[in-house]
């Protein structure tokens, strides 16, 4: 039997930092993973994502002429369809709660070590998240209500989608998600199996247009369905 060999994804890297774009695409390539283009602000990282049409951007947050945020909204709003990894230098910085919101699969810090930013690339090119839910879920708690929400120059982080869509169960099973609980939870919570709260899930995702886990639990909070403070069943794993 033949084993399946995934394509390698092809990455633009935005960051205004010589050294750290340096850096990270030496890391990639090195581990098999193409850089097709760098770009030094969030206007040119949206040019090269419609011209060379990445699987995944690593998006710095703090970028001039446009910055990251702004860059992943626009990445993210049309075609082509790709996946944004935000950058940032703190692991709690204020503006990767609405980048999730928008739509990036997650965050890494600048000092991420070479195997795990390698890792973390081809894990969001699968259509994964790369936060934990209870990560999510604290980072959410924190800004969900706070003037961060409001920066200058950011716009309301999501988009209140209507919820009736959505079977008895399946508010259920997004509630859960928005309170950190990991599909082998969620089972166990709901009594069923695996692949049923799998198949819950992916049709959440299909119907509320949600690109993955991460800005599922946003909008868990940012539609009422979890609040800060909701105590998650989950154990608080980081890893």
């Amino acid at each position: 039997m033949t084993a399946r060999t995934d394509p390698a994804p092809r990455v633009v890297i935005a960051d205004d930092q010589e050294l750290v774009r340096t850096g990270f695409r030496l890391i990639l390539t090195a581990r098999g993973i193409n850089v097709v283009g760098e770009a030094t602000d969030g206007a040119e990282a949206v040019k090269a994502v419609h011209r060379l049409r990445p699987d995944v951007v690593l998006m710095d947050i703090r970028m001039p002429n446009m910055d990251g945020l702004e860059a992943a909204r626009q990445v993210l709003a049309q075609p082509p369809d790709c996946r944004v990894i935000m950058l940032t230098t703190f692991d709690l910085d204020s503006y990767v709660y609405a980048a999730l919101a928008a739509g990036a699969s997650g965050f890494l810090l600048k000092d991420v070590t070479p195997a795990h930013l390698a890792a973390a690339v081809r894990l969001v090119n699968t259509g994964d998240a790369l936060l934990a839910p209870s990560i999510t879920r604290r980072l959410v708690e924190r800004y969900a209500s706070s003037p961060a929400r409001t920066a200058p120059g950011s716009a309301p982080p999501a988009v209140h989608r209507d919820l009736a869509v959505l079977t008895p169960r399946e508010r259920e099973v997004l509630t859960l998600m928005g309170k950190g609980l990991s599909n082998a939870e969620l089972a166990k919570e709901l009594t069923l199996s695996e692949a049923t709260v799998k198949t819950h899930v992916a049709r959440i995702f299909a119907k509320l247009t949600l690109r993955d886990r991460a800005q599922a639990v946003v909008l868990a909070y940012e539609t009422g369905l979890v609040t800060p403070g909701d105590s998650a069943q989950s154990s608080d794993l980081d890893d």
